[in-house]
């Protein structure tokens, strides 16, 4: 009689085989999975070379190989969005270029879509800002914009052209309201009060005055980040000279042109100096792109 230890139990031959079977199954599963991976970041590395030297077509054609070998490759595809946003040529109407336009738009935004890191998400979200801005969509790029605010405090470009949105809105209706008023577009005067019976120009103040005191507001936030900015030092000149026009009085018109001119000179002065710094590094041994 044979005691219980020691005893082997035999698998039954059909069973066995089955698991052979499937744990081959799993392995090829694994290496198929691995190839595809390393096929993608292959065609994600060509796709980067041909980005650098600044093909741009061929560059999107192997980020799109890359994602169609790894659909979960993230990277790629918002590579590929750059390299469709690169393509696009802004104040170009061709259907060729409003092409490029919708598949960066897209691609983009299924990178939002995908729950991106912290840092993909920004770019993407910056990157839809800017298309939106590019054909001038100021109502959806003054959102995207605040998004990207919501994402970094800290974006000195967002708070800029927030400030630069509002007089871009203003500028044809102030033209517009001046030669109707027979005023010159450069004159240095308000424009004209509205005589008994018009509202041209109270309506314009209900319109703009705030948005234009906002924009002001939003390039101090951005010279709050970089004292040095001089892009937004330009705006607040701008913003606060053409805001000037609704001005009920030559002399509040004339005080506000007197802080426009301050904005300017800060701009031209910071601009004369970093190009200074710039020529020195240059001449110190620096690289241009330093």
């Amino acid at each position: 009689m044979i005691g219980k230890i020691g005893v082997t139990r035999q698998v039954p031959a059909g069973r066995y085989f089955a698991g052979l079977c499937l744990a081959a199954t799993l392995g090829l599963a694994m290496t198929s999975a691995g190839c595809a991976k390393l096929k993608a970041r292959d065609h994600l590395n060509q796709g980067v070379n041909a980005f650098k030297i600044g093909q741009y077509a061929a560059a999107a054609d192997e980020f799109r190989l890359a994602i169609d070998a790894d659909p979960t490759f993230g990277t790629a595809r918002l590579y590929l969005a750059t390299a469709y946003e690169q393509q696009f040529v802004p104040g170009t109407e061709t259907d060729e270029n409003k092409k490029y336009w919708k598949a960066a738009m897209d691609e983009f935004q299924k990178v939002l879509d995908s729950n991106p890191d912290a840092a993909d998400k920004l770019l993407a979200t910056q990157s839809v800002a800017n298309l939106h801005y590019q054909v001038k969509d100021m109502k959806s790029a003054t959102e995207w914009n605040k998004k990207v605010i919501e994402l970094d405090p800290k974006n000195k470009e967002a708070y800029y052209t927030l400030g630069v949105i509002p007089w871009l809105d203003f500028i044809p209706a102030d033209r517009e309201a001046r030669l109707a008023m027979g005023m010159k577009v450069d004159e240095q005067a308000p424009l004209k009060n509205d005589a008994k019976g018009k509202t041209t120009k109270a309506d314009l103040k209900t319109k703009y005055w705030q948005a234009l005191t906002d924009g002001i507001e939003y390039e101090k936030k951005a010279l709050a980040i970089d004292p040095q900015y001089e892009n937004a030092m330009s705006y607040m000149n701008l913003l606060i000279r053409y805001r000037a026009d609704l001005e009920d009085t030559k002399e509040a018109f004339d005080a506000d042109w007197k802080e426009a001119d301050v904005w300017l000179n800060k701009a031209m002065q910071t601009t004369k100096e970093k190009a200074a710094k710039k020529a020195e590094a240059l001449a110190n041994g620096a690289t241009p792109t330093e």
